[in-house]
């Protein structure tokens, strides 16, 4: 006997299993993309916390803090 059934209805059917990990996928790809780019503006930023403290102690000019500070955000 041929039918369907709860855990789908062949390799592509969209059942509510296969609906289920579609739903997931997706979800991993969120949070996956989201994490990436958090990371990379952390980073930015302490880089730039960096500069503003030598430029505070004197130890950078501010045409080296500016030039610095463009490329970070490049």
């Amino acid at each position: 006997m041929h039918g369907t059934n709860w855990y789908g209805n062949g390799m592509f059917g969209f059942s509510f299993f296969g609906l289920i990990i579609l739903i997931g996928l997706v979800i991993l790809v969120v949070w996956v993309v989201k994490n990436g780019s958090s990371e990379k503006s952390n980073q930015a930023n302490n880089a730039l916390d960096i500069l503003k403290y030598r430029l505070a102690k004197g130890e950078i000019s501010e045409e080296e803090y500016d030039r610095l500070k463009n490329k970070i955000n490049e």
